[in-house]
């Protein structure tokens, strides 16, 4: 509702060009055209490259003659003299074309005291340098869960299912946040045909079709972790400021005055459980977990759809909000993306760029979960107070840790543990961190597995003994790192954080 707000005002301010980036065209220009009715009422008129400039409602074999092509139909735009909108789909191939821009300005300055506006509607936005200082972009919103109502109740009036509970009905939209209008109506049928009603059990037959849609657009995954943060050894500091705010997004927060949390940033040694801890909060705090997967962003394939791929990627998080939004290895993410212009025009820079606004500017319910092993690699605008709610650092396990995750990986292959010296394992594998430790069990089992035999102490004290943990291949790093984060980060560990209150 505020983007068609928005909308409207623009349209009644008489701004000439504006940009509305959406895949929802049938949605979009229904919206348009109820804005149209507004006195003074305008005409709305839609060009494809397909059909040239059809008016909004007649059939598409009611064209304009020689308007296909872009500067044609732009010409006929500008020779009109009746107040319209005139709606461009997928104007952006052909907008950098010199004739094209050209019109386009020419358009601009001939409806100045008309009540003419020319909406360009694309999924992508592609905006010329020649263009920026005119045109005014608008991100047209996925439906609300007032939208989705109108879907399920017409739905419902299809179906068998005469009445539903209130309960029931709000599950059902929630569970469809984040779909477009379409999509929805599809889900909905789906799970209708499916059991040949929409109750409460058909929910999880929305969040299943639901979840395949997030991952058909390649940057979102849907993650489902059945693992609780007790599956994570040590780490108590962080496990408790996570257990703290397993309600902050709840409304009872909102009465008691707290902001929403913003996001954190995990920092450590590699494979000491950093992505572990960001999966097993999702389940903590009941929140749905969405990993963004940077490295599917950035498309060369046509200029500005890097962009476009972060932006539907952060606005499908935004719709389906409260949820936890998990960037993984964001060091290699945006790493050098300061010295990106002359590699890739830009392009890292403005991805950069782009997400440090949206993270400062935010005001959905999204939280960041970012993990990252190379601190000398990231942007200092990432490390800025404000920006993360908190920076841990989770550094090596110590001894008490170490038999902690001894404990959890020997308990999830065998009920009895009792015949493994548990101190004793921890000992030798001073230096290790927790993948290190779990993989020396996998290759002790499988050591006894090819004997035909069950796995013993000296199996994996062997395994220990024979690999080299990277805490010694990779020192300097290490060293590095904790060097950096003694001053500038929170501690994980109970213990490491009492040590350093006491050194500082």
């Amino acid at each position: 509702m505020v983007m068609k707000e928005e909308l409207n005002i623009l349209v009644q301010a008489q701004y000439p060009l504006i940009y509305l980036v959406t895949s929802e065209e049938e949605r979009a220009e229904q919206a348009i055209a109820t804005i149209a009715q507004i006195k003074p009422q305008r005409k709305v008129f839609i060009w494809t490259v397909t059909h040239g400039i059809v008016e909004y409602g007649q059939p598409r074999n009611v064209t304009q003659h020689n308007t296909v092509s872009p500067e044609a139909a732009i010409e006929w735009v500008v020779r009109q003299r009746e107040p319209g909108l005139f709606i461009f789909k997928d104007l952006h191939p052909f907008i950098d074309s010199p004739a094209t821009t050209r019109w386009l300005r020419d358009a601009i300055a001939s409806f100045k005291g008309t009540q003419k506006a020319i909406i360009l509607m694309s999924p992508l936005q592609q905006v010329p340098i020649e263009l920026e200082k005119e045109v005014v972009v608008i991100d047209f919103a996925l439906p609300d869960l007032a939208e989705l109502n109108q879907v399920l109740s017409q739905q419902l009036e299809t179906s068998r299912t005469r009445k539903i509970t209130t309960e029931t009905r709000e599950k059902l939209l929630k569970a469809a946040l984040g779909l477009t209008r379409d999509e929805a109506e599809k889900v909905y049928r789906k799970a209708q045909v499916t059991s040949g009603k929409l109750t409460e059990a058909e929910v999880d037959i929305v969040l299943s079709e639901k979840k395949q849609l997030i991952r058909r657009n390649g940057i979102l995954d849907y993650i489902e972790e059945d693992e609780t943060l007790d599956s994570v050894g040590g780490l108590e500091e962080l496990k408790r400021w996570l257990r703290q705010r397993s309600n902050a997004f709840t409304e009872r927060a909102r009465e008691y005055g707290l902001p929403q949390p913003k996001g954190m940033l995990i920092l450590g040694v590699p494979g000491c459980g950093k992505s572990m801890i960001a999966k097993t909060t999702a389940r903590l705090w009941g929140l749905p977990l969405l990993r963004l997967d940077m490295g599917r962003v950035y498309d060369g394939s046509m200029v500005g759809r890097s962009e476009a791929n972060l932006r539907n990627a952060l606005k499908t998080a935004e719709s389906i909000s409260p949820v936890l939004l998990f960037i993984d290895e964001l060091d290699k993410a945006f790493g050098g993306s300061g010295g990106s212009s002359d590699s890739d025009g830009g392009t890292s820079s403005r991805i950069f760029g782009s997400f440090l606004t949206w993270m400062q500017e935010k005001t959905s319910p999204v939280f960041v979960m970012a993990t990252a092993n190379r601190v000398e690699r990231l942007p200092g605008e990432f490390l800025r107070k404000g920006r993360f709610d908190e920076i841990f650092f989770v550094d090596l396990p110590n001894n008490e840790e170490r038999q902690d995750i001894f404990k959890i990986h020997l308990s999830k292959r065998r009920r009895e543990i009792d015949r493994f010296d548990i101190e004793q394992l921890a000992k030798v594998s001073d230096g290790f961190s927790g993948a290190e430790i779990e993989q020396a069990v996998i290759a002790a089992m499988y050591e006894a597995f090819a004997q035909d035999r069950e796995f013993t102490q000296l199996d994996i004290i062997a395994s220990i003994k024979s690999t080299l943990p990277l805490s010694k291949t990779m020192t300097e790093q290490v060293t590095a790192l904790r060097d950096w984060a003694r001053q500038r980060a929170r501690p994980a560990a109970s213990s490491v954080a009492e040590y350093q209150r006491m050194e500082f």
